[in-house]
């Protein structure tokens, strides 16, 4: 009989393995001694022990699927209970319950991970079906469309739901890319019209601005060409492949009429800047007339000016306000010098000024003779008050003794 701690061998060649539980068959060993047969099962529970050591790092260190590593176990457990091994085998089932536990955790990690996953993926496919709601809305045809294509991608991506849950949101986010293709193709339907409607307009204002291009009519052809000008830019548009052609066609007519207008404005322009210089010259010559010292002389001598002045035809409209300004100078320097010597002339208006210059005299020494006895009674209220009223009384004498100067004194 031969052993070691964890198994011996009877004189019959039965082997057993030693266990919590009490010793256990190993099994039956009679090619040779008992040794070896010891040497033959304990190398069964090295190896044993080895696919133990195994399962447990690919458990720890790989993906392997918590159902695959429970096959594993299993099969690992039925040798290990079969007592086909002499070893500790208390310590390898220990080892196995440990990876059972090992393997419950990674799986119930997985479901919990699963079961987040799960959550994410409906909060990214529930913003997804909001964002295309409101993309549904939108008018920026181009970046809706490209936003909504790019969510499609993105939807793509994701982890199914439950069936039910990715239904009910995957025909939300359909519907809203159907409404939002509807919108895009009724408006660019409107559009078409619309443009359709603008090359009609635009094919009429053609005509007429053709019509016109050879109208010497300048004033209100220039006019209506404004007014055309106006109707094509509230026209819209009309389809690309006929809005250049049309324009160039409208520019053009106005560009011949513009031209010829340009062409008789050139030839006026040349005639009135040298009416011009002939105005500025007479003018030159009436500024002379002044200071005005003889008003006969001046009247006669600024009458044969403004003769000629007459006689000449229209100044550039620019110029016109500064030369005519300078003739008008003089006019009004002859017709003040004219009022003056009136008002030195006129005996009755003389007399009038007189008489008030008079009158607001007296006004003005009856005050003053007023506010001395108001003083001399010690009444300085009513004297303060009365110099107040010979304040305005002085102004108005002085305003008339100015006056009486221009009659000669």
């Amino acid at each position: 009989m031969s052993s070691d701690p964890w198994g011996r061998v009877d004189e019959t060649g039965t082997v057993y393995v030693r266990t919590a539980d009490g010793e256990q068959v190993v099994g039956s060993w009679q090619a040779g001694s008992p040794e070896e047969a010891l040497a033959y099962f304990e190398r069964k529970y090295e190896g044993l022990v080895v696919e133990i050591g195994l399962l447990e790092k690919r458990v720890k260190t790989t993906d392997l699927s918590a159902k695959d590593a429970q096959v594993a176990i299993d099969h690992i457990r039925e040798q290990v209970d079969a007592h086909h091994a002499v070893g500790d085998l208390d310590a390898l089932r220990q080892r196995l319950d440990k990876l059972v536990e090992s393997v419950d955790k990674r799986r119930e990690e997985r479901k919990q991970q699963r079961a987040k996953q799960s959550d994410e993926a409906r909060h990214a496919k529930e913003a997804l079906v909001v964002e295309a709601e409101e993309l549904a809305q939108s008018d920026q045809w181009r970046a809706a469309g490209e936003r909504l294509r790019a969510l499609v991608d993105t939807w793509k991506g994701l982890p199914r739901l439950d069936r039910k849950s990715d239904d009910e949101l995957w025909h939300r986010f359909s519907h809203a890319r159907s409404a939002f293709s509807k919108r895009r193709k009724a408006h660019f339907a409107a559009l078409d019209a619309q443009r359709e409607e603008a090359r009609k307009t635009k094919e009429r204002l053609v005509s007429e601005a053709e019509a016109l291009s050879g109208s010497t009519d300048w004033g209100p052809t220039a006019a209506r060409y404004r007014e055309l000008m106006a109707e094509w830019k509230a026209a819209g548009r009309a389809q690309r492949e006929h809005e250049d052609d049309l324009w160039n066609r409208f520019r053009g007519a106005q560009d011949v009429f513009f031209a010829a207008r340009s062409s008789v404005f050139a030839e006026r322009d040349a005639e009135q800047s040298e009416n011009l210089k002939l105005k500025e010259e007479l003018a030159h010559e009436a500024e002379k007339i002044l200071p005005v010292t003889d008003l006969k002389t001046a009247r006669a001598a600024f009458r044969s000016i403004n003769e000629r002045w007459e006689a000449i035809g229209h100044v550039p409209r620019d110029a016109r306000p500064k030369v005519e300004g300078r003739m008008h100078a003089v006019e009004r320097a002859i017709q003040e010098a004219e009022e003056a010597e009136w008002r030195r002339t006129n005996p009755e208006a003389r007399a009038r000024a007189a008489g008030l210059t008079g009158q607001l005299q007296a006004a003005v020494d009856k005050l003053r003779g007023q506010i001395e006895q108001a003083r001399a009674q010690g009444n300085n209220a009513k004297a303060d008050k009365l110099e107040r009223e010979l304040e305005g009384r002085q102004a108005l004498l002085d305003q008339a003794l100015k006056g009486l100067q221009e009659f000669g004194g």
